[in-house]
């Protein structure tokens, strides 16, 4: 039998924040590639249908015990109890596979749905679970960095740090920004550079 147990926000972030067990725990965080494209092209209904897909697939393939939420948007968050950065990473391999190997129906169009990913595991990456969801998030940050349509294991001396590119005055109101919307940091940059890539999509 396989399925994840699907939760609110509140109630995914709430598990993590208690997490006292022993053993492992690894977090993903899942976008789709060119949702807004997506919208544009065929419509809210048809954005609508592709979230439910990706919710759909995600709850049904992951294992026994997986919690899974949607985030907002077209971002969702899965979490893995026992399962090492490997172990998750295959899980959501075959998942981010699945959606980008065929086309779907979804309303009155057939496409392919392609996701990037991003994980981290407790307590290899971070000291506290309530810290996976950033660590999680800023892989992600690297595999739409990479191309997209891949899954990145979160690697801490890989990870690039803002402040290497970034004056402080924007890294303040980005904090800021981030705080007042309840999004991460690593969220707000990659919709950025998304929006970036869209932008001169000619060049790419």
């Amino acid at each position: 039998m396989t399925g994840a147990t699907t939760l609110d926000r509140e109630g995914f972030y709430q598990t993590l924040a208690s997490w006292k067990e022993d053993g492992p725990i690894s977090v993903a965080v899942a976008d789709i590639d060119e949702f807004l494209a997506v919208n544009q092209n065929y419509g809210r209904d048809v954005g609508d249908a592709v979230i439910a897909l990706v919710m759909k697939a995600l709850a049904g393939s992951l294992p026994p015990g997986s919690l899974l939420t949607r985030i907002g948007g077209d971002e969702f968050a899965c979490a893995l109890p026992g399962a090492s950065p490997e172990e998750a990473l295959i899980q959501l391999e075959e998942i981010r596979q699945y959606l980008a190997g065929r086309k779907h129906n979804v309303g009155e169009v057939s496409l392919a749905v392609r996701l990037s990913i991003g994980i981290a595991s407790f307590p290899r990456h971070v000291s506290d679970p309530q810290q996976l969801l950033q660590a999680a998030d800023e892989a992600l940050l690297r595999a739409k960095r990479e191309g997209r349509s891949r899954v990145a294991i979160y690697v801490e001396d890989k990870m690039v740090l803002k402040s290497n590119y970034y004056p402080k005055n924007q890294l303040a109101r980005l904090a800021t920004l981030s705080e007042r919307l309840g999004r991460t940091e690593a969220a707000l940059l990659r919709e950025a550079l998304a929006d970036l890539l869209d932008k001169y999509r000619e060049f790419l």
